[in-house]
């Protein structure tokens, strides 16, 4: 059985002939529970294989008209991408017809057509004058000029030619995409002697395999897949538009429920508080106020929360708003997914839209730049790559990881590198590590731009000083060592400064000048540093023989070390350069003559001691010359 992969949806008022009318189409009756074949009347939502001529099989989902089953009508439109609306010759245009039709329009379904049923009940005279009355009701909806056509799904009358406009309609609606990751809205769920949990649905996005792991959300329990059906036919495989039976191991029925989402695991979560933009049905009776009670209808799910308004104190009748659900359970949903939103009490339908974000915080009202960058998140839903984009640039200032990009997106990791990829490519984006972590180039620019500030000012309260420790940039720019190490790479491609050996930055073409004092105490201490040798003075001992404060030699002394003319020990012990390298070449010789270091020997070699050698070799480690092997040192092999 060739499948083709789109879903078609019946809607319209109670009692106007939906479930007669697919009937009649494909020769199974969609009502499967008992109460509703006992009472003739559509509970819950009915599945239905429809042949074509050329072989093919396209699925039909009948939704239950009567007011009260609204949410049901709803989880069943999730899936739907080519509506039939009913509506009955003898009643004409009805509430639940207009409210089925609003529905659909914010569902984002675009295609359909209309059947006029019931019309051996009237007289010609009469079913002209409800179609008067449909396409009154249908004018500037998407079925404005949709095909509309009067049909018996009792005698049969007109059925042919209803089915050839259908079959066209359908030739003309195109597939489902399936090259992001799976996700299946679950309609049903249920237990087989012998085979376990059953989970039903129509996916909306990628492949489902048999073998494949999925994740259930948002419990988050995980199975395999045993086996796949697809319109009550045996497969290997499913995708997107397919109307789907996943027969799923290790999770029990009880575990999963309508509203509940089947996912490849690791990407999509389960959230309580969602951005969209909000657009107000027409004909409501009253404005659309901030933080109304509603019921969320979200896939086949349905959730109380509040609505927060954040650019408008309230939506006047078709207008439309930024707002943030706030919700009592969590839902899972992706950006670009449509809604459904009625009032928690009376069930009322309000409005609907689409969802922009899954929100990390409440966002606050009329904040300038949280409508900006919803606004922005908003333009990008049409393309992956600008959604990706916008999503980086969102995250701000910081290293992201491919991993969690590719979440934020809904898309597989692969896919997700090769369009971070292309928007390096257009200097939108750059990775330092290649490919692992990325940060937005306006982001970039904006820490380039806090490093030079964090540089600047401490060089200005220095000013003595020719180079930083990385260690205390880092604690001046406030910026973690991942972020950090980015930035100084691409500020030194750029020339703005040099990252030397043993953690120190200089700034490119920074020139000290000095004064006869600062000049003065530099070649007194430069003289005692080198007379001390092995034993060098201490900062207060150099203070003290020069008769300066211990701050301003402490001063000169860094100075020095940014000169390379001291070298800093650690512990506040510093040592003349040129004594450290002829240590370097002691300890190297000492080491090749003995196979490893013999101190006694070193410390008379260098005429020092223990408490200026021990500090002395901890540097020497530290550096990657030596290194402690059990009680000995050794030279660290290069």
């Amino acid at each position: 059985m060739e499948i083709q992969p789109i879903v078609i949806g019946t809607a319209g008022h109670i009692d106007h002939g939906k479930s007669t009318l697919v009937r009649a189409l494909t020769g199974i009756d969609p009502d499967r529970l008992k109460e509703e074949k006992e009472r003739g009347l559509t509970i819950d939502l009915g599945f239905a294989p429809l042949e074509l001529p050329d072989g093919r099989t396209v699925g039909i989902v009948d939704v239950p008209g009567h007011e009260r089953f609204i949410k049901n009508m709803v989880a069943g439109a999730s899936g739907i991408d080519l509506v039939v609306l009913v509506v009955a010759a003898d009643d004409g245009v009805m509430p639940q017809t207009r409210e089925h039709l609003a529905i659909m329009n914010m569902l984002g379904v675009s295609r359909g057509m209309i059947a006029l049923t019931k019309i051996d009940m009237v007289e010609p005279d009469l079913a002209e004058l409800a179609e008067e009355d449909v396409r009154e009701a249908v004018a500037g909806t998407f079925l404005a000029d949709a095909p509309l056509l009067g049909v018996s799904g009792v005698t049969g009358e007109g059925l042919e030619a209803f089915k050839e406009a259908l079959f066209a309609a359908v030739d003309r609606c195109p597939a489902r995409s399936i090259g992001g990751l799976f996700r299946m809205p679950v309609q049903r769920v249920f237990s087989s002697k012998g085979f376990g949990t059953i989970l039903t649905g129509i996916p909306v996005d990628g492949v489902v395999r048999v073998g494949d792991a999925l994740e259930v959300l948002p419990g988050g329990q995980r199975g395999r897949v045993r086996g796949l059906q697809a319109y009550r036919q045996k497969t290997e495989e499913a995708r997107a538009g397919h109307s789907t039976a996943v027969n799923l191991s290790d999770v029990g029925q009880d575990e999963v429920r309508r509203g509940c989402v089947l996912a490849t695991p690791g990407f999509f979560r389960a959230v309580r508080m969602v951005g969209a933009r909000l657009r107000v049905l027409d004909d409501l009776d009253r404005p659309f106020a901030d933080r109304t009670a509603v019921r969320l209808h979200t896939g086949t799910a349905e959730v109380l929360g509040e609505a927060v308004l954040l650019d408008l104190p309230e939506v006047a009748p078709g207008g439309d708003a930024l707002v943030q659900f706030r919700l009592e359970e969590p839902v899972v949903c992706a950006p670009g997914d449509p809604f459904i939103v009625r009032l928690a009490s009376p069930s009322v339908t309000l409005g609907g839209g689409v969802i922009l974000e899954e929100s990390r915080y409440r966002l606050k009202r009329f904040k300038g730049f949280v409508l900006d960058e919803l606004t922005r998140q908003e333009a990008s839903l049409g393309s992956t790559r600008d959604l990706l984009e916008v999503s980086l640039s969102r995250l701000g200032e910081g290293l992201h990881l491919l991993a969690d990009l590719a979440v934020g997106i809904k898309r597989p990791r692969a896919e997700t590198a090769e369009l971070l990829a292309a928007i390096a490519a257009r200097g939108g984006a750059v990775s330092p590590d290649g490919g692992q972590k990325w940060i937005h180039a306006e982001a970039l620019e904006s820490g380039l731009e806090k490093l030079r500030a964090a540089l600047a000012a401490w060089f200005e309260r220095n000013e003595l000083r020719d180079a930083i420790d990385v260690r205390d940039l880092r604690q001046e720019a406030g910026m973690e060592q991942g972020l950090l190490d980015a930035l100084l790479e691409e500020e030194q491609a750029r020339g703005g400064l040099k990252r030397e050996a043993g953690g120190r930055v200089r700034l490119c073409g920074r020139e000290i000048e000095l004064d006869d004092d600062v000049r003065e105490l530099w070649e007194a201490i430069g003289g005692c540093m080198e007379a001390g040798g092995f034993q060098p003075p201490t900062l207060d001992e150099l203070a003290e023989t020069c008769g300066v404060p211990l701050a301003r030699v402490s001063e000169v002394v860094e100075m020095m070390v940014d000169r390379d003319e001291l070298e800093h020990l650690g512990k506040g012990l510093f040592m003349n350069a040129a004594c450290v390298g002829r240590a370097r070449e002691e300890v190297i010789a000492n080491c090749e003559r003995n196979g490893a270091l013999e101190i006694p020997e070193l410390r008379d070699a260098l005429k020092t001691t223990r408490r200026f050698l021990i500090p002395l070799l901890e540097y020497l480690d530290a550096q990657g010359l030596t290194l402690r092997q059990g009680g000995r040192r050794v030279l660290r092999r290069r």
